[in-house]
């Protein structure tokens, strides 16, 4: 078994895929996405898992270096935003841009995935451009 957090097969698949300025992102339950193989489902219920918790857990083995949100989570989800700055690191770069920009990212050929949460308030989405982790330490 696993020794590190993420323990389903197609998060952790993505995360040790990706590549520097690839995209990984995470969505609400609302939001669109196409079933081309790039879809990972977590979605159970109305609030399970939640956004935050599934951010959390991506970040914990992903290296990140810039995020991008859709500008209406500062006035419609204030509380979700808090709670995403909270867990970025302070060097990652947040870049804004409208919500059917962001729902194009996800769909473009540079984001390898998109998780389905059953996070249920808006605009809790989030496009995750990884970096490269050149100082990380060796498992033994």
């Amino acid at each position: 078994m696993r020794k590190t957090n993420v323990l389903n097969t197609k998060l952790a698949n993505a995360i040790s895929q990706i590549g520097h300025t690839q995209w990984l992102s995470i969505g609400d339950a609302g939001l669109p996405i196409r079933d081309d193989g790039r879809k990972i489902d977590l979605a159970v219920v109305r609030g399970l898992p939640t956004f935050i918790d599934v951010l959390e857990a991506t970040l914990s083995e992903m290296k990140v270096q810039k995020v991008y949100l859709a500008q209406a989570i500062k006035t419609e989800n204030p509380d979700q935003l808090q709670a995403i700055e909270t867990l970025l690191d302070d060097n990652v770069e947040i870049v804004w841009v409208s919500h059917d920009e962001l729902k194009a990212m996800t769909r473009d050929e540079n984001n390898i995935a998109t998780v389905r949460t059953g996070e249920v308030t808006p605009f809790s989405n989030i496009v995750l451009e990884s970096d490269v982790d050149f100082i990380g330490t060796a498992i033994k």
